[in-house]
């Protein structure tokens, strides 16, 4: 039994296609065929039904990749022990980002980050919280940036900044005269959202306290961009919420349309989270070491109530 069978065993159990399994595994199909048939004659059991399609896996077979997973995580956990005892930072790392922080953050740190960490072969990928969550326990992804918290038992939270939000208020709004803003001012039925699928949306829904109808009478919008949102905001359709770090990319004229919200103000609570088993974390920690410092200069407000990114309805 060699560690290379076991992670051939963990691709077929993943994409249930053993060509399929091969090319992401860049070895030819009759090689890892041949390895996975040689590990099921040394252990005398069938880990997959050939005979299905896609292909099964036995009621043993899902014990063995279960504990196969165990054994290639602790297998790569000897290469971090020896980096981190180098003070090696390098390597190739998945990071996922959801796509409402991205925009915004990324350009902040990114630069910094590599200029710091050249060893480092950073692959950032943009995905949505579900997504995020399924990669890091699939083991695709390393680490990632995400609204929380999140409360999954197999995920670590790392807590790098609390970003308010900020109402956009056009000038024949109900509330364009109100100097500050309280989630009780907030109607969601004037409120233009993101697409379903984002927990900004979700962050938004749970914060106002008349959220049983989010449908318009007039038009549904799915958009996932927040640029499109201010601009039907100026043709005035509703007001929107923003991220904090969204309205810094304003113009001036669109900056007067800003809305802040009395202390404490709504603030989502935006995290590096990964796997429990922490693999790679001396350079998750490089990471939000570099992240928390480029962004603690940018947001200045201290009184914040943590709205969760999970939808209550």
């Amino acid at each position: 039994m060699t560690i290379t069978q076991l992670q051939y065993v963990l691709a077929v159990a993943e994409y249930r296609n053993f060509t399929l399994a091969a090319q992401k595994s860049f070895v030819t199909q009759p090689t890892l065929s041949m390895q996975v048939q040689k590990l099921e004659d040394e252990l005398s059991v069938q880990i997959f039904d050939r005979g299905k399609k896609p292909i099964g896996i036995t009621e043993v077979g899902q014990k063995i990749v279960t504990q196969a997973k165990n054994i290639v995580n602790e297998a790569n956990r000897i290469k971090d022990i020896v980096d981190q005892d180098k003070g090696f930072i390098g390597g190739e790392f998945v990071l996922g980002i959801i796509p409402t922080i991205m925009p915004t953050l990324l350009p902040m740190f990114l630069k910094t980050f590599i200029t710091k960490y050249p060893k480092v072969n950073l692959i950032i990928k943009e995905q949505s919280t579900e997504q995020l969550i399924r990669n890091l326990q699939e083991g695709h992804i390393d680490a990632a940036i995400a609204a929380t918290p999140l409360e999954i038992e197999f995920i670590k939270e790392k807590p790098l900044y609390y970003e308010p939000f900020v109402g956009y208020v056009p000038s024949t709004h109900r509330l364009r005269n109100f100097n500050k803003l309280t989630p009780e001012d907030l109607n969601v039925s004037d409120i233009l959202l993101l697409q379903d699928g984002h927990c900004f949306r979700d962050g938004v829904i749970n914060l106002c306290s008349a959220h049983k109808d989010v449908s318009s009478e007039h038009f549904q919008l799915q958009s996932g961009s927040f640029e499109t949102l201010v601009n039907l905001a100026d043709e005035d359709l509703g007001m929107t919420l923003l991220p904090y770090l969204n309205t810094l990319e304003l113009d001036e004229g669109k900056k007067k349309n800003l809305k802040y919200f009395e202390d404490p103000s709504p603030a989502r609570e935006v995290s590096l989270i990964y796997h429990k088993s922490k693999l790679k974390i001396q350079i998750t920690e490089a990471l939000s070491d570099v992240i928390s410092g480029v962004v603690r200069g940018a947001i200045k407000f201290q009184d914040v109530k943590i709205i969760s990114p999970i939808n209550q309805k």
